[in-house]
């Protein structure tokens, strides 16, 4: 696990997305997505960016259910703005969130995943510690699933909606074992609300209690941060 502390946020987000032009650079074709407030920044400067996406497929983590894809509050929508119009892809996957049958769409939306390694899995984390959606008390083993949000995640994303009654109960995510079948992750972390569950991940307990923490298990983890955090436990 490496840690990339940056004092300056421009400074950070400039550097994250040059990870993602170099690997584009040297061969990276599929990418694991995410969305979310973190992710602003990194998506405006490659939409600046010579950076060429134009041969890679694309695969993200989550989507509500229950919100149609051109729903403004969809997650396919904020793709769309935030990269995929000014930088497209050959491929771009998205959950599907507004189907009757949830559970035979996450089990289609995996199979997609086992089919395409990803090169690069770019995650944010949650004040809870959950990535992508994956809740604390998910299993390790999960595969793409559908869950419920927690109140304090339907809490965080409410600046989203009109009002929080607006916030979807429960989305489609990548399962934790999804997520680590990538080659390398990016996790960026900003923010004060952040530290304890960046702090629960560089002590090296893993525990589901945490989600975030089984990035421990993972041999390839980059994390971009303005958190001073403790050394990372190997």
């Amino acid at each position: 696990m490496e840690i990339r502390y940056f004092e300056n946020r421009e400074e950070l987000y400039a550097a994250a997305s040059k990870h993602f032009e170099q690997a584009v650079a040297n061969g990276a074709r599929t990418f694991g997505l995410a969305t979310g407030g973190t992710m602003e920044p990194l998506y405006e400067n490659l939409r600046n960016s010579d950076v060429d996406f134009s041969a890679a497929t694309s695969f993200n983590l989550d989507e509500y259910a229950g919100i149609p894809k051109q729903s403004e509050h969809s997650y396919y929508t904020y793709m769309h703005e935030q990269l995929f119009n000014a930088k497209p892809f050959a491929q771009s996957f998205v959950p599907v969130g507004d189907v009757d049958d949830l559970a035979a769409a996450a089990r289609e939306y995996e199979a997609l995943l086992q089919a395409n390694e990803r090169d690069i899995q770019l995650l944010g984390v949650g004040e809870n510690g959950h990535i992508a959606f994956n809740e604390p008390g998910t299993a390790f083993d999960s595969e793409t699933h559908v869950i419920a949000l927690t109140p304090s995640t339907r809490e965080a994303n409410a600046r989203f909606f009109s009002s929080l009654d607006e916030v979807p109960t429960h989305a489609v995510t990548m399962g934790i074992a999804s997520i680590l079948q990538a080659k390398e992750i990016v996790l960026i972390a900003c923010g004060e609300n952040k530290r304890p569950a960046m702090e629960a991940l560089v002590d090296g307990t893993v525990t589901v209690d945490v989600p975030v923490s089984v990035l421990n298990n993972h041999p390839n983890v980059v994390i971009y941060t303005d958190l001073k955090l403790p050394v990372a436990v190997k």
